[in-house]
């Protein structure tokens, strides 16, 4: 059986991975901190192992054919992320195991093209931007040094599976209860987001194709590039009910980002709210076939079911 490390598995995106590898057979190893995990990563087995010690990462990911590279750090504080990387690195040489990493679309900085291809130009303009172009370009370096093999898979702005601390939860739907929708930015601009569980099956998809994958791939998974008015029309539908539209209060957050250190980082990446992007690809159906691409509006509904929302909405609406 085919075993995989999950790193940073109690977090949104790496909880996930580990649950679409566990449903599709694969032996999984979450990797965290403490050993804890969440409860429906019952049978996932569960290893104590520190990204910032190489040696300790290591011995964690012993003996797995894959690694899959959900760390995440403080939004804050990136500090640490070519650290991570590195020892990232160290632990899937040492086991001879491919590298699955998520990228984003912060490497291509302000302004962002309107259309981004896996060809597409990296020109970062943020820290956190050049950040993610640094460690990509380690990845590259290891690939094509015959060290570690490395597929990436670009998304957008996360939306749907279990946990919280993504602008769908945090922003869109934080005054959803009280019937509105919150908008990040102008209404009538497309925005890329993804639905996590389809960025978790694409990865199962190109696990299952490893052996005809490159030292160094680089790809796109085209999500939902929607407005705020389209994203607001299907809440209303999983609702059944008609949403209030309010704006972000943007320039309160830039007045306390002096002082705000998470505030200041979410606003020198506001570009991105204010600027039309979306995500192509031109190799990643050859790669895995069909790519997994839920509906929006069943998208949408599965994950106010999964934030508890579509609940509470549909007592209070009988």
């Amino acid at each position: 059986m085919t075993k995989i490390a999950v790193l940073g598995a109690r977090g949104r995106l790496g909880r996930a991975v580990a649950k679409a590898f566990l449903d599709a057979g694969y032996d999984v190893r979450a990797v965290t901190r403490d050993g804890k995990l969440p409860a429906e990563l019952s049978g996932v087995e569960a290893v104590i192992g520190d990204a910032l010690d190489e040696a300790s990462l290591i011995r964690a990911t012993q003996g797995v054919d894959i690694v899959f590279n959900g760390l995440s750090p403080v939004y804050s504080d990136w500090s640490t992320c070519l650290p991570m990387a590195e020892n990232v690195m160290a632990a899937c040489h040492a086991n001879h195991a491919l590298h699955l990493f998520p990228g984003t679309v912060y490497n291509y900085g302000s302004p962002i093209p309107a259309v981004i291809a896996e060809d597409t130009p990296q020109r970062p303009t943020t820290e956190k931007g050049r950040i993610r172009v640094a460690m990509e370009d380690l990845f590259r370096r290891e690939a094509e040094a015959g060290r570690v093999r490395t597929t990436l898979l670009r998304a957008g702005d996360f939306f749907g599976g279990k946990g919280t601390g993504s602008w769908f939860d945090l922003v869109v739907t934080s005054k959803l209860e009280k019937g509105v929708y919150t908008a990040p930015g102008p209404v009538d601009l497309a925005h890329e987001w993804t639905y996590l569980p389809d960025l978790a099956a694409a990865f199962v998809a190109l696990a299952q194709r490893r052996e005809a994958l490159g030292a160094y791939e680089k790809l796109n998974l085209p999500g939902h590039a929607v407005t705020d008015l389209q994203m607001k029309a299907a809440l209303e539908k999983a609702m059944g009910r008609t949403l209030k539209l309010a704006s972000m209060p943007w320039w309160v957050l830039r007045a306390a980002s002096p002082f705000v250190p998470m505030w200041k980082a979410i606003v020198s990446m506001s570009y991105l709210r204010f600027e039309e992007h979306r995500l192509v690809s031109s190799r990643l159906e050859r790669i895995i076939g069909t790519i997994p691409h839920t509906p929006l509006n069943a998208a949408v509904e599965q994950a106010l079911a999964d934030l508890h929302l579509l609940s509470a909405a549909a007592a209070r609406a009988a």
